[in-house]
């Protein structure tokens, strides 16, 4: 049997160390940031549809380094599972019905009085406003990003 030197033994060693993070194989698709994109809406509304297309944009422009993925029709839960998500980090991106968010910010929730606004115009006016500007700081409150600019999801309803 052969014996094995100590100083063998931590050349030996030194080598494989070096040598380890050589090994390290990453995929050449993998994108060096990737981000979740959640709604309850089906693949064939033009919030994905655009969705889709600005991932697709926004991944060429960055030669594969930020890959954004859509998660439409509540492939990761209800409106509620998912907001829990956004809140403990694993959806970055989450398009909601105030009346969803207004369980935790009930500020959010004036866009789904019936008939508060009169019309478009006032609903753009207030949004964009002091409003808006209060329903956001809320939103900010609760730990969370709001875009400045809402999604249109009605105005004149009741349900």
């Amino acid at each position: 049997m052969a014996s094995l030197h100590r100083r063998t033994l931590l050349a030996a060693t030194a080598s494989a160390a070096l040598a380890v993070p050589a090994l390290r194989i990453r995929p050449a698709s993998a994108a060096e940031f990737t981000y979740k994109y959640a709604n309850n809406l089906p693949t064939s509304h033009p919030m994905n549809i655009r969705a889709n297309e600005a991932a697709a944009r926004i991944k060429q422009e960055t030669g594969g380094r930020v890959e954004i993925q859509i998660f439409p029709n509540n492939q990761l839960g209800s409106d509620t599972d998912m907001l829990s998500q956004v809140r403990s980090g694993a959806i970055e991106f989450f398009t909601l019905s105030g009346l969803i968010l207004s369980t935790l910010v009930p500020a959010a929730s004036i866009n789904g009085v019936g008939f508060a606004f009169p019309d478009y115009k006032a609903v753009w006016q207030a949004m964009d406003g002091p409003l808006g500007a209060y329903v956001r700081a809320q939103i900010g409150k609760a730990g969370l990003v709001v875009m400045d600019k809402i999604w249109d999801n009605g105005f004149r309803q009741i349900t």
